[in-house]
């Protein structure tokens, strides 16, 4: 299932970025966001409720949370008038537990060091967005339009693509 939430997590991420450069209009982003939330909460869910699910899968649903949230978020800010600074202070919980998450991938007995990359690459840019949304450092919006299309193309989309074909293994 990592598989299938990262190549949709690319396609968000991607699109995100292209949104963030002006590309693309606030009335139209939310659908990927909704989408890419709700199945990445799915496969949280599942993850975590299955009958045979213990504490590495408890685990694996709060990262899996952690980014699903943050798209149903995005989706939800392009309804309402809001100036996006709780996103902002979220995406601040993100990029600080994805530190953790990014050392013990690389370095954990079963280092997986492409899922650590990952990770490390999340924590930055989750801390852009922090620094974009909640500090209103809107001089990063062109960066973070590209960085975000960037780490959605290397962390989401190639190896969501990989994983699904077999290519790949986590």
């Amino acid at each position: 299932m990592l598989g299938l939430g990262l190549l949709y997590v690319g396609a968000v991420l991607v699109l995100n970025g292209i949104w963030l450069l002006g590309y693309i209009q606030d009335k139209e982003i939310w659908v990927i966001n909704f989408f890419t939330g709700g199945l990445v909460l799915l496969i949280a869910l599942f993850t975590a409720f299955r009958p045979d699910s213990d504490r590495i899968d408890l685990f694996a649903a709060a990262q899996f949370l952690l980014f699903s949230f943050t798209y149903i978020w995005v989706g939800i800010n392009r309804f309402i008038e809001v100036d996006n600074r709780g996103l902002g202070w979220f995406c601040l919980f993100v990029s600080i537990t994805a530190v953790p998450i990014a050392l013990s991938t690389l370095t954990g007995p079963d280092a997986v060091v492409w899922l650590g990359l990952n990770w490390s690459a999340w924590a930055v840019l989750w801390f852009v967005y922090w620094l974009l949304l909640a500090l209103g450092r809107t001089q990063l919006t062109r960066f973070s339009g590209v960085f975000t299309i960037v780490v959605g193309i290397l962390t989401g989309w190639i190896p969501g693509y990989l994983l699904l074909n077999g290519t790949l293994s986590a």
